[in-house]
């Protein structure tokens, strides 16, 4: 009996073991693909900011030690780049929240052609980059673009057309309000989802109690949707942090950390350089999310 008690055990045994490797093999090829496309690059990457990197494909990249990082921190442009990186995150961000907010509060109101009115508002969101990179640029042209045909020859409200491309200031104001205008409906749609999942019932007792829309909004609506307004801010700060496509296509005049790394890499032919940028980026978002994660719970 105890004989066929241990042999009934040494099975089940058998069996799991059987079924841990058949999970193994499984899970195998999902392995080898995120090492191949995730971890190889990443540690690639760290390879290559220690190493200074030959132009020439068959010659190997000469290790330097922390020569890559010394030539950073030592560089002014790269102080000045990530100022006015965080300059651009915080600006963008800002607006572009508190801009879909605001239209996720009008839209989540009942009117006649809301449908259609929900529609239009996420077309900049869908429109290819290109596409409207090139409207703006048309739209803000020195000689015939229609914003300073009509801020300077009908309201008056420059004496003249502004250098929007060329001009360091006019070029970030151009390039924040090109971002807020296109991401704006990212936003919105968040919010909007946000809104329609609060508990109508919430607002009838605020109403017999006396609340009034501000109050509701700030005791009901506000704290009903601050998760979803977290996650927003630190997903679109991470996603601007590394912004690069349309603001080079816009003007060469905002070089934040996205310009300065393809410039270093592209123009200047420094990869180990750019390793050790991207390197040190990637130290500065991560310390971002964990914070933000904090603050957010």
């Amino acid at each position: 009996m105890l004989e066929t008690s241990k042999k009934v055990g040494f099975g089940k045994s058998s069996f799991k073991k059987n079924e841990a490797r058949l999970g193994i093999l499984f899970i195998l090829p999902s392995v080898l693909l995120i090492s191949s496309i995730i971890i190889y690059p990443v540690l690639y990457n760290l390879y290559l900011s220690f190493h200074k990197v030959a132009l020439n494909p068959r010659k190997q990249p000469k290790f330097i030690g922390l020569g890559n990082y010394t030539a950073l921190f030592s560089d002014g442009e790269f102080f000045k780049s990530l100022l006015l990186t965080f300059l651009y995150v915080i600006l963008t961000v800002t607006l572009s929240t508190i801009t879909g907010l605001l239209v996720a509060l009008l839209m989540n109101r009942k009117f006649k052609g809301r449908g259609i009115a929900r529609s239009l508002v996420i077309l900049p969101y869908v429109a290819p980059v290109i596409a409207s990179v090139y409207v703006w640029q048309y739209m803000f042209n020195g000689i015939y673009g229609v914003f300073n045909y009509i801020t300077v020859d009908k309201i008056h409200l420059f004496k003249e057309v502004p250098p929007w491309f060329d001009h360091p200031i006019l070029s970030l104001v151009l390039v924040v309000l090109y971002d807020v205008w296109r991401v704006f409906p990212y936003s919105f749609m968040m919010i909007l989802a946000a809104l329609q999942a609060i508990d109508e019932t919430l607002y009838e007792a605020a109403k017999i109690d006396g609340a009034g829309a501000v109050r509701q909004f700030f005791a009901i609506t506000l704290p009903e949707i601050m998760p979803v307004v977290g996650s927003l801010v630190i997903l679109r700060s991470i996603w601007n942090f590394y912004k690069f496509d349309d603001v080079y296509l816009l003007t060469k005049q905002v070089p934040i950390m996205g310009v300065y790394l393809y410039q270093t890499a592209f123009s200047v032919n420094d990869f180990g350089l750019a390793a050790a940028i991207t390197v040190v980026l990637f130290f500065i978002s991560m310390s971002f999310v964990v914070f933000a994660r904090r603050r957010v719970r």
